[in-house]
């Protein structure tokens, strides 16, 4: 998904990045709140349909820096849950990115996995497949679309894929918030990822906003959460 804003128009760019089990798909509701920003979008290679296929962390960050190369200009990355991972790995060499922001995402160090985050065993929603190195979620619609409207909420649950084993097991080399500009966007009545998890990683960036939602809020109040990243385009 792209959008070519007006040249007049002084935003940056705009490139959402997606969590596991997505796709550029879950973006749509929020691109459709920012009619005036080039809008982008990065289809992350750990996570599919086809658990043969899928990539890892450092595939997902070469997708991250191509796309920010490809826009060639300012640019705001936006990291949604796992996809906070490959944009810490990505983010700070990629090119002109001018701010992080982490949607209640995972904001870790160098040397730091998902898997570290949580004691290295997986977490109950988790439903894991070790033959084939993938896993999906138990339960979409409490865990990831609590608040979002039910017919909405089952449509994306129906589209969700697998993600990759590996992707979660593999360490950052690089931690883009130590040289640029970050934000951390609380969701308030997470499920997947509770609020109090992400208020730890949250003191790390160098602003935190906060949003009365759950895991999805471009699903559940898209209009919020634009208002809330248009501000912080323009920090």
């Amino acid at each position: 998904m792209s959008r070519r804003k007006n040249d007049m128009n002084p935003l940056p760019s705009l490139l959402l990045v997606h969590g596991a089990w997505h796709a550029p798909w879950c973006w749509e509701q929020l691109a459709a709140e920012l009619p005036d920003v080039d809008v982008r979008t990065v289809a992350l290679p750990s996570s599919g349909s086809d658990p043969k296929a899928l990539g890892d962390l450092y595939d997902d960050a070469a997708a991250i820096s191509g796309a920010v190369r490809e826009i060639g200009g300012p640019t705001v990355v936006v990291g949604h849950s796992y996809g906070g991972c490959p944009v810490t790995q990505a983010a700070g060499s990629a090119g002109d990115v001018r701010r992080v922001v982490y949607l209640s995402a995972l904001m870790q160090d160098v040397g730091d996995s998902l898997l570290s985050l949580v004691g290295g065993a997986y977490p109950p929603d988790w439903d894991v497949h070790e033959e084939t190195e993938c896993f999906g979620v138990h339960d979409p619609l409490h865990a990831l679309y609590a608040d979002v409207e039910p017919e909405l909420a089952a449509r994306s649950a129906a589209r969700l894929g697998y993600e990759s084993l590996r992707a979660v097991r593999q360490p950052l080399t690089e931690a883009a918030w130590h040289t640029v500009p970050s934000t951390y966007i609380v969701c308030e009545e997470d499920v997947a990822i509770p609020p109090v998890l992400q208020e730890q990683m949250a003191v790390r960036a160098d602003r935190v906003r906060r949003i009365r939602s759950s895991h999805s809020p471009f699903l559940s109040r898209p209009a919020e959460l634009a208002a809330l990243l248009r501000e912080e385009m323009t920090v």
